[in-house]
């Protein structure tokens, strides 16, 4: 069993505050865990929240790596649908290599309907975004000569895209998943597995039973450090703390629900269910 890291930093917008102090901490923070033997550090990918969330994540990581060398730096995830996929390749190969090959790039589907709103992005599509942009990033990493791509969504032309990873053939890849079906697909690609941070102790246990049995399936040895969790019971909130006094209700840990269950469509004003942060110590890899 490992120790890691799991969450957000936050970028206040307006008032008196320096907009920037949140992500400085958050950097000192992960110096901090380091020094005292933490094994990672993954971050999350979000927009649009008027929260002021993590959005460019591999940037983030590189200012974190620059100030460590041990600590092995995660993205949990990247939504692949929202981004060309040869310049996040290219992206991910330099942080790798700055870092000395200590990144870790977990890749998701998405799952906020204003998101994918706000990138004008069918949530419908997320499917065929995500596994096009797969193959396509593959490629990017594995092939020394010209290449082209003629797909749904992309189309590139006589390539050969730059830097290479440092990690051969490229970073180890995590895969958010949640349901049956979901986790199988992981255990099929050959990738680590992610599991959603609103799952309790009892459903981790299901969950990698399921993927356990998968990997085995297919003739591989299940390694237990394939998988990164996060226990619901180890949440934290702030009861009469910063929400209180910014007039935000008191609402303990954040609503118990599987990340794949979050609303497809608003409900009410863009952003309302998004009132929670993603401060959350402890990704666990078992």
């Amino acid at each position: 069993m490992r120790f890691g890291l799991f969450g957000s930093a936050q970028a206040r917008r307006g008032g008196p505050d320096d907009s920037g102090a949140g992500f400085r901490e958050f950097v000192e923070n992960n110096v901090e865990a380091e020094a005292l033997g933490y094994h990672s550090t993954f971050i999350v990918e979000h927009h649009f929240t008027g929260f002021g969330q993590i959005s460019a994540t591999l940037n983030l990581l590189t200012w974190v790596g620059a100030r460590t060398t041990t600590l092995r730096l995660g993205t949990a995830v990247i939504v692949l649908a929202w981004h060309n996929p040869v310049l996040l390749a290219e992206q991910v190969a330099t942080l790798d290599l700055l870092s000395g090959g200590r990144l870790d790039f977990g890749i998701g589907k998405g799952y906020r309907y204003n998101e994918f709103a706000g990138f004008a992005t069918p949530m419908e599509d997320a499917d065929a975004r995500f596994d096009e942009s797969l193959g396509v990033m593959l490629k990017a990493w594995t092939s020394d000569t010209p290449w082209s791509h003629r797909g749904r969504y992309w189309q590139f032309d006589n390539v050969v895209v730059e830097p290479t990873t440092a990690q051969k053939p490229h970073p180890p890849l995590w895969m958010g998943a949640g349901s049956a079906a979901s986790i199988r697909k992981v255990a099929a690609l050959g990738f680590n597995l992610l599991l959603d941070q609103y799952a309790s102790v009892a459903q981790i246990r299901e969950r990698i039973a399921i993927f356990k049995e998968a990997v085995q399936a297919r003739g591989r040895v299940f390694d237990p450090m394939s998988v990164g969790a996060h226990p619901l019971d180890q949440h934290r909130h702030d009861p009469g703390g910063s929400r209180a006094r910014a007039g935000e209700p008191r609402r303990g840990p954040p609503a118990h629900r599987p990340a794949g269950r979050a609303p497809r469509r608003p409900r009410r004003e863009p952003g309302a269910s998004l009132r929670r942060r993603d401060l959350r110590p402890g990704v666990l890899r078992r």
